[in-house]
Order: structure tokens, then C-alpha cells, then sequence
């Protein structure tokens, strides 16, 4: 039986992909500090712990939300493909240099957001990813960490301007499936469409909304007064926990899928990955869109409950 060891698997992400991983039959480890909650105990800190967590595997998932490029190397120095689904474009970078098997941006954003942005780009022209989360969603701290963590920061657009994250606000047309409200949504550094824009050979860029307007308007005005986040209190934001993903190609058309409760719909684009990458192991850092395409994950996503389509 294939054994799949994944870090920070009770958590937030993490328990989905084990919970998948096991009903395609394989032997998913949930990997972690806590020795109640873990199948293996590994601590990222410890070298060592890391690498008596190995023995046996087949592959790892990156769940933990820990960015350390020197755990990535650990893994794929040995042979094992690491799959990790990081937005944070710098660790993807830093990934991008590992020797080695590593799969980057699996999850719905990167990850299906890749795929549906190579559809797009097929008409030519810019490229525009919409990526709307619902905030109502119990998140887990990595994913809250990122969004916050991007407040006041800028980067660099395919015209070779720097951009601030949460401006910008464009308009995009979604599916009635989705039943998000319409209004804007904001650029926002996620860590393919720099990838994509190279790889694709037309200017990628991606936009975040929620499903609130006033979590959205949050956002906007937080990333000229970021140091106010610290301030707001933990919990949820009002809203559900419905996602969307769109993306437009030049021709005015749009690819998409949504679904219900991300890390849930992250965690079966993790799963379908490792499927692919044990049946086609690749040898050096791959982006999900280089190793897969939609039509070949499309069964598995419509199963999940994902609905996909074009309009």
C-alpha cells in the first residue's frame, strides 16, 4: 500500500487530504507535533524528526502552512516528491530551486485556478484569475497568516509596474452557481500568475474577493493601515463558505469552477495530484499546470461536488 505522509495533517487542509488519500486506498499519515492527534510524530524544527518521519513513504503533503524550503529540499534530496500548496509567491520561488521532486501550487488557488487560466489563454490575450473565497469559512492560521501577511505589500505586475496588494478593483461576471453578489474584487499577489505568465506567454494576473462586501472593504482599506490587522479579533468574518474561481481570457470569455468549503475542495486537488504524480513521478519542480491539465482532473473534481463550466 502507497503510504502518503502529510505535514500538519489534522489540521484545517491537512485533515481533508488525509481523509481523501485514505478513500483512494492509500496509507495517509497525519504528521505533527502533538502526539494525541498524530500518526507520526514530526517536529519541522528538528531535522531529525523529520527524517525517521520518512521511512516507509511513498510521498509527502505540505499542510502545515510551514514555508522552509530546507524541509522541501529534505524530502526531495531523498528521492520523495514533495507536494505543497503554498499561495506565498516567494516560498514558490524558493521551491522553484529545490533539486529534486516537488509539485507546487496544489490546492484550488494555486492549483485549479492554474488550470483554469490555461483554458483562458488559449483565446490569447490577458489573462484575469478571479479567486473568490467565502469568509465565513473556518480558515486555518496559515491561510489567515497569508491573507493578512499581505497588507501593504506590493508586487510586480506582467507590465513591469509594482502594485499594491488589495487595489486595483476590477469587475468580473460569475456564475450563477456561485451566488456571490456583484462587486469588485482586488489584485492580489497569488503566487502562479507569475509562473503562468511566463509559461503561458500573455500577462497572468489574479484578483481576490469574499463573499462579503464589507470583509472585501476590509481588506482594501486594512493594506494602507496594515499594522490596524493586529487588532481585529480571531473568529470568523461575516459570510459563507462558498468559493468561486474565474478565469478570463482575452476573447471575453471565462473558465470556472466552484464549490463549498475550500480546504475541502484544496484537499481534493492535492489528492488527484499525488495520484497523478505516483502513476507520472517527475524528477524536478513542477507547477500542477505543467504536470496536469482540467479535462484530465475534471471526473475527479465533478465527483467531489465541484461544478466546472464555461460562459
Amino acid at each position: 500500500m502507497t503510504s502518503v505522509l502529510v505535514l500538519g495533517g489534522y489540521g484545517a487542509v491537512g485533515a481533508h487530504v488525509v481523509k481523501r488519500l485514505r478513500a483512494d486506498g492509500a496509507d495517509a499519515l497525519a504528521a505533527g507535533r502533538d502526539p494525541a492527534r498524530a500518526d507520526r510524530v514530526v517536529d519541522l524544527t528538528d531535522p531529525r524528526s523529520l527524517g525517521s518521519g520518512l521511512d516507509g513513504v511513498s510521498a509527502v503533503v505540505n499542510c502545515s502552512g510551514s514555508e522552509e524550503p530546507a524541509v522541501a529540499a529534505a524530502v526531495a534530496g531523498n528521492g520523495i516528491p514533495f507536494v505543497d500548496i503554498t499561495a506565498t509567491s516567494g516560498y514558490a520561488k524558493q521551491l522553484e530551486r529545490v533539486d529534486g521532486p516537488v509539485l507546487l501550487g496544489v490546492g484550488i488557488a494555486p492549483g485549479l485556478s492554474s488550470l483554469l487560466a490555461a483554458e483562458a489563454a488559449r483565446a490569447g490575450g490577458t489573462v484575469d484569475v478571479l479567486i473568490g473565497l467565502g469568509a465565513g469559512e473556518a480558515h486555518g492560521p496559515a491561510a489567515t497568516a497569508w491573507t493578512y501577511g499581505l497588507l501593504g505589500k506590493r508586487f510586480d505586475d506582467p507590465d513591469g509596474s509594482r502594485v499594491r496588494n488589495y487595489t486595483r478593483p476590477t469587475r468580473f461576471d460569475l456564475p450563477a452557481e456561485a451566488g456571490y453578489p456583484r462587486f469588485p474584487a482586488l489584485r492580489t499577489d497569488f503566487a502562479d500568475q507569475h509562473r503562468l505568465t511566463a509559461d503561458l506567454g500573455v500577462p497572468v494576473r489574479t484578483y481576490l474577493r469574499l463573499d462579503s462586501r464589507l470583509a472585501t472593504l476590509g481588506l482594501a482599506a486594512l493594506t494602507w493601515a496594515p499594522r490596524i490587522a493586529a487588532l481585529i479579533p480571531a473568529g470568523g468574518m461575516p459570510g459563507g463558505d462558498g468559493w468561486v474561481i474565474a478565469a478570463r481570457g482575452g476573447d471575453g470569455r471565462s473558465w470556472w469552477a466552484t464549490g463549498r468549503v475550500q480546504s475541502r475542495a484544496t484537499a481534493e486537488v492535492a489528492a488527484q495530484a499525488v495520484r497523478r504524480m505516483l502513476q507520472s513521478p517527475i524528477t524536478a519542480p513542477t507547477w500542477l499546470h505543467q504536470a496536469a491539465s482540467l479535462d484530465e482532473l475534471r471526473p475527479a473534481l465533478e465527483a467531489a461536488g465541484i461544478a466546472l463550466g464555461t460562459g
